[in-house]
């Protein structure tokens, strides 16, 4: 497929230099359904980005779209601010019955506004005033959002340096395997933590993804994670995990902890809770938490109706009968074995790759090829993106509703590109 770059004016001419993956993927897209994208060209692409997750279940899934056409044909409440309405009711009916109580979850729920970093500053912010503490310990390679409080516990100094202001009262610690293996887990974090001459004050909570997306699909053992919150209830800290990419099933279970056993105290949920790609943002937390004072954080977009809708749908379609966890880690085992034979083929030099579910990263020690495949891919019909501190990864992920045919028609892509940027 040739693909011509089209006339991007008005983008060009009107909008910010702050726009991004436009430039890796110079198309006016026009349509989508499930797994692909269609440009005002005709040109169609499997999409095996999935709106940065937030289209875990791919794009206009016909399901969520019919309840969603419904909902707003019957003039359903949109904008609802956080009064209670019949939208609002069903969808943490449904969580409460599909999510969180066949899981022994105990957590109070709120919407902390409609954008992940919405949520993590909730998280932090309710942390802090529980313990009256400032201090929150995040770590490396970590990524938690744009506004300042999530960029102060985010690891990319890129991302950083955008603030423009100090960013205060958050300490990095290594994440698991950052010394490879070399030093024992938490050996300078609980060090410091024991030491009154560290500098460190007493932290508030310890802020975590289990799989690091945007840093470069680091994966985070079971136990490392189990030793985390031992850790943390030892030293009166509250766990606050961040799932808002990794949630609602990419790593297999709904919630990325299910697999290392664990209940954080605080989690971060988002992207695709609504399902369809409509904003929705949960701060989740234990009922001893829930100190607020009404109205103490409040926000004019944390009652999206027509995403309550969309999320209710997806929760009691694909969520309540386990199939989707079970369909999620077969197409994450399809995976492993299409990267194992990529990295055969070009003799297990220069490259290594990781991953949950379907969550994956190709990594290259020549770095810049990362992007190279990512461009070769876009020529070819196939939309990647790189992540990592130096964008020398090659992230994988697709809907979790893909076939395993279209899964498999991408996998047959990244592997030409590997070998034509070898």
């Amino acid at each position: 497929m040739t693909i011509t770059p089209p006339a991007l004016s008005v983008f060009e001419t009107l909008e910010s230099e702050v726009r991004s993956y436009c430039r890796g993927w110079p198309a006016v897209f026009d349509r989508a359904q499930g797994s692909h994208l269609h440009d005002e060209d005709g040109h169609t692409y499997l999409d095996f980005f999935a709106g940065a997750g937030s289209l875990n279940y791919g794009h206009n899934n016909p399901v969520l779209k019919r309840a969603l056409i419904d909902y707003i044909e019957r003039d359903g409440i949109t904008h609802g601010l956080d009064m209670a309405t019949t939208a609002k009711r069903a969808f943490l009916e449904s969580f409460q019955n599909v999510i969180l109580r066949p899981r022994d979850l105990p957590y109070k729920v709120m919407f902390p506004g409609p954008t992940g970093t919405n949520a993590v500053e909730a998280a932090l912010k309710l942390a802090r005033k529980v313990k009256g503490r400032e201090a929150i310990v995040s770590f490396t390679n970590a990524f938690h959002g744009m506004s300042l409080g999530s960029l102060a516990v985010t690891g990319n100094a890129f991302k950083r340096a955008g603030a423009g202001i100090p960013l205060v009262h958050g300490t990095p610690m290594p994440f698991d395997n950052y010394f490879d293996g070399q030093v024992p887990d938490f050996l300078w974090f609980e060090r410091l933590l024991e030491d009154q001459g560290s500098g460190l004050n007493k932290p508030a909570a310890v802020i975590v993804e289990t799989v690091q997306g945007e840093g470069g699909i680091n994966v985070a053992r079971a136990e490392w994670l189990r030793a985390l919150q031992d850790l943390c209830h030892r030293q009166d800290m509250l766990l606050i995990v961040d799932d808002i990419q990794m949630g609602c099933g990419r790593t297999g279970g709904f919630f990325s902890f299910e697999e290392a056993g664990i209940v954080p105290d605080i989690v971060t949920v988002s992207k695709s809770i609504s399902g369809y790609g409509l904003p929705l943002a949960l701060t989740l937390f234990k009922p001893e938490l829930d100190v607020w004072e009404p109205g103490e954080h409040n926000g004019t977009f944390r009652g999206n109706n027509p995403a309550f809708v969309t999320a209710a749908a997806a929760l009691n379609t694909y969520w309540a009968d386990g199939q989707m966890e079970k369909q999620t880690v077969a197409r994450g085992e399809q995976v492993e074995r299409a990267l194992l034979a990529i990295v055969d083929e070009m003799g297990g030099e220069g490259v290594s790759f990781r991953g949950r579910g379907l969550v994956w990263g190709m990594e290259f020690e020549d770095k810049p090829r990362a992007s190279a495949v990512c461009a070769r891919a876009f020529e070819l019909g196939l939309l990647l993106e790189t992540s990592g501190p130096e964008s020398e990864v090659v992230k994988l992920l697709p809907p979790l509703t893909i076939s395993a045919d279209e899964l498999d028609e991408g996998l047959r892509i990244l592997a030409r590109c590997v070998r034509e940027t070898a």
